[in-house]
């Protein structure tokens, strides 16, 4: 195997690794695309910021989950109906914002009529999963 074949399974190994961690069970989600933009370390010791562009299709969800760290997200195109523990369901839209605490139970569903597009910024603490799958 040359060097650079190596290098590129390297770099597809790692890809891979970072989409499973940020995405919730499969098995849960539906219609739901992510593409990390950005992944920096923060000037705060053991933290990471994640930017991260979300597209849900018309009928999609996300699955119950949580995440390790703080979610803010800005809705670009579309709406998104979002589900909170402990709050009362939210109706999100294009040019609105939200902000999931670390730990919360949460979902976001696309009941419009045209597939929801935001970008998603995770402050994190690194070595954690970044979102884990809430079950039944």
């Amino acid at each position: 195997m040359t060097l650079k074949t190596s290098a590129i399974r390297m770099i597809a190994a790692v890809l891979a690794v970072c989409l499973i961690a940020i995405a919730p069970s499969s098995a849960q989600q539906i219609g739901v695309k992510r593409a990390v933009l950005l992944q920096r370390d923060l000037p705060i010791p053991g933290y990471e910021v994640l930017l991260v562009k979300a597209t849900i299709a018309v009928g999609g969800r996300e699955g119950k989950h949580t995440h390790a760290g703080t979610l803010v997200a800005y809705v670009l195109e579309g709406e998104l109906t979002l589900e909170v523990e402990g709050q009362p369901t939210r109706v999100v839209k294009a040019g609105e914002s939200a902000l999931i605490e670390p730990g919360r139970v949460h979902e976001g569903i696309n009941k419009g009529v045209v597939p929801t597009t935001a970008v998603v910024t995770f402050i994190a603490e690194k070595g954690k999963p970044l979102t884990t799958p809430v079950v039944p």
